[in-house]
């Protein structure tokens, strides 16, 4: 929240109530946001605090690439034909010809950051600089009332504001996540200990210390390691790489795995009972917390390549360890205190930096939400309920909806965060909404069929004719 005082000036009110409001704007509620421009019957508008649109700047390093297809943008998987396709963003920058000859299935984070921003810039209905301070449940107008604060150019609180809607769409991200032993790190001022999500940012002076950890075996401490190897001299690379995974491995990235993250599982998932998703999710790690498998060989081929002359680099690199606790020596070091859970020893490393690629949590909505949390319906663990139109379940007196966008991984699966199913998501969304289907979903995404209830009459369609149907494979007890 803003710590500047709150202007005491009456808030302003919108005089007619929005068809929807949505809270942040990142890569979701952007989709969202494109894919309802066209819809010219809903009145929307979507608010977040920061200045201007910005997509994980510091992980922005050059050459780093998106783990998924460019057709993964904010719309193309729901309406190839939009204005806001990324291939249209490149026709308007005289670029298609380049993208054509470069042969390129998988663009680079800096071309979708760019290609984000292009969109967050022409699409109206856009407000930066708007802090949403909170939400709450009007019965007498049966609507929904959306404070917030309009900040100036340095963050400062400049005026109050309110806006009533009929519904709500939650898309306000996650935020980088310290395991409870690191926290004491962060209180290092003296010593550059951040979080991967500011890498960049301190990337110099991180360099320039003399022993570098990197903790975190994912796509991003992948990266980092990369990168602050290949700038470090031969022979002297004096940097650690640790990872509580047993294993630097992999992300499952074959072809019918990757249908873990179609609408076909996801309704699967959504289905099944809370206790059985609840073990799911974490047994699926490598589906989205591995690193790829051209990253992994360029690793190895960087430290290959350090070794032709004699002599082995100076980076080690230790899965199946956790890190038991972390302070300060004296005012310029870092000791970690380790184990290693295989062998059962522990050990102490002593660093000049420290890198924590430990990846994201979703935000907290309690504070946000604290005026609908009497309306709110949860499951066993306290968590929101979910329904499978991206809906939280509310009381029945409350007529609007409230849409939420990542922050359904208890209830829908790996698929929650992953940049792929954002059109599909946003559809999915948007023909609950208008109670229409401006946006028709496929009937079948996978060729997987995930469980057996209700598929016993499954048939597809044969391939040399309309009418014609392929065998049915009975399913028998």
């Amino acid at each position: 929240m803003n710590a500047a005082p709150a202007p005491t000036s009456t808030p302003t009110t919108t005089e007619a109530p929005r068809d929807l409001v949505g809270i942040g704007i990142g890569p979701f509620n952007l989709s969202l946001a494109a894919l309802a421009h066209p819809l010219t019957e809903l009145d929307t508008a979507f608010y977040d605090q920061r200045p201007a649109f910005h997509w994980h700047p510091g992980l922005l390093i050059d050459g780093a690439t998106l783990q998924v297809p460019f057709l993964a943008d904010l719309v193309t998987l729901a309406d190839p034909t939009s204005n806001w396709t990324f291939l249209n963003y490149l026709k308007t920058r005289d670029r298609l010809f380049p993208f054509y000859f470069a042969e390129r299935f998988h663009i680079q984070r800096t071309d979708y950051d760019a290609y984000c921003r292009w969109v967050s810039e022409h699409l109206p209905g856009l407000h930066f600089g708007h802090q949403i301070d909170a939400v709450r449940w009007n019965p007498e107008r049966a609507l929904f009332e959306v404070d917030f604060t309009q900040l100036d150019d340095q963050g400062e609180a400049e005026a109050l504001g309110r806006t009533y809607t009929k519904n709500i769409a939650l898309g306000v991200g996650t935020e980088p996540y310290v395991p409870e032993p690191l926290k004491p790190l962060a209180d290092a001022p003296t010593v550059p200990v951040v979080h991967s999500a500011d890498y960049l940012t301190h990337r110099e002076r991180l360099l320039a210390a003399d022993h570098i950890t990197v903790i975190g075996s994912g796509q991003s401490g992948a990266e980092i390691f990369l990168d602050l190897l290949k700038a470090r001299p031969a022979g002297r690379e004096k940097i650690y790489w640790l990872a509580r995974t047993e294993a630097f491995a992999p992300m499952e990235y074959s072809k019918l795995g990757l249908e873990h993250f179609t609408p076909d599982y996801t309704r699967y998932f959504h289905a099944l009972p809370e206790a059985e998703r609840d073990r799911l999710v974490p047994a699926q790690w490598q589906l989205h917390k591995g690193i790829d498998a051209d990253t992994i060989a360029a690793i190895h081929d960087e430290l290959y390549q350090r070794s032709l002359h004699g002599g082995w680099p100076d980076a080690t690199l230790t899965p199946g360890v956790s890190v038991r606790t972390a302070g300060r020596v004296a005012a310029t070091k870092v000791e970690l205190h380790l184990e290693h859970r295989q062998q059962g020893t522990r050990s102490r490393l002593t660093t000049d930096a420290v890198v924590l690629a430990t990846g994201y949590k979703e935000r907290p909505l309690g504070q946000l939400l604290a005026g609908l949390d009497p309306y709110l319906r949860r499951d066993s663990s306290e968590r929101p309920r979910i329904d499978d139109q991206f809906r939280l379940v509310l009381d029945p007196s409350v007529t609007g909806a409230v849409y939420v966008q990542n922050a359904e991984r208890h209830t829908h699966g790996v698929g929650a965060p992953d940049l792929g199913l954002a059109a599909w998501r946003s559809a999915t969304i948007l023909n609950s909404l208008t109670g229409k289907d401006p946006y028709p979903q496929p009937q079948r995404t996978a060729f997987t069929t995930f469980g057996l209830t209700g598929h016993e009459n499954r048939a597809t369609q044969h391939p040399q004719g309309a009418g014609q149907r392929g065998n049915l494979i009975k399913l028998v007890d």
